[in-house]
């Protein structure tokens, strides 16, 4: 993992990682924009997860680079299922912890921290359940925490890992609200989601099938029936990669 010195863009180039000796990903080469929204699609299996672990430096690359932008240190956001019901946390100690990062574990919050979490809660409408215990909430409030803990790191870049799948439209909504106001302040917001109508919404997109990438770019340009009827095996690939200059809706 690498950092560049300006705040354009993550760049990966020729990724390929895997598993136990399994290769997941193949050679992805791409560009992720900051102060935009990036939505990673594909097929169950198509490795959206483990590139999105690759970028958060969870899980290191076996090939190739990922450069981020210079002193950055990304905030990922993992599955509400990935979060034990016995953690004895409430919802704004699960917020602050977002914060450790600056402060370091267990320390005292400054007035700063404290703002920022009171802010987060507000974004992901769940100032009202800051008391509650994470274990108690709905599937819903749980992830909209958990988003909020993100936020509050203040980082350059924040990874989700499908933040809005199977939530209620409430949820939804303030996920999605959230997310386009940190894009709109400059952050680099990439998520993995199996919903196409939110890929759609997204400022860029990728496109894989089998740990490769098969287009990048502009939603309009990259979820075209060709690209999809292909990334879904319901048509014989013609070409191994498109790009927004070869892919039209």
């Amino acid at each position: 993992m690498t950092h560049s010195d300006g705040p354009g863009e993550i760049r990966l180039d020729g990724v390929t990682a895997g598993y136990a000796g399994r290769t997941v990903l193949h050679a992805i080469t791409a560009r992720l924009p900051c102060a935009g929204v990036t939505a990673i699609v594909g097929p169950n299996g198509s490795g959206k997860s483990t590139l999105l672990s690759v970028v958060a430096g969870v899980l290191r690359a076996s090939a190739g680079s990922v450069t981020l932008p210079g002193g950055v240190r990304p905030a990922f956001v993992v599955q509400r299922s990935a979060v034990s019901d016995s953690l004895p946390i409430t919802v704004r100690e699960t917020v602050a912890m977002g914060r450790w990062a600056h402060r370091g574990p267990w320390r005292r919050l400054s007035e700063e921290d404290r703002r920022i979490v009171a802010e987060e809660l507000c974004r992901l409408e769940i100032t009202g359940l800051a008391r509650r215990r994470l274990g108690s909430l709905s599937g819903g409030q749980r992830q909209r925490a958990l988003v909020a803990q993100g936020l509050a790191q203040r980082s350059g870049v924040l990874l989700l890992d499908e933040p809005a799948t199977g939530l209620d439209v409430p949820a939804r909504r303030a996920i999605a609200a959230a997310l386009t106001a940190a894009a709109a302040a400059g952050t680099a917001v990439v998520h993995v989601t199996h919903d196409l109508a939110e890929a759609d919404r997204a400022d860029h997109c990728l496109l894989l099938r089998d740990g490769r990438l098969l287009a990048e770019g502009p939603p309009a340009a990259v979820l075209t029936q060709d690209a999809l009827d292909t990334a879904w095996g319901l048509r014989r690939p013609a070409v191994t990669v498109m790009n927004e200059t070869s892919s039209g809706r």
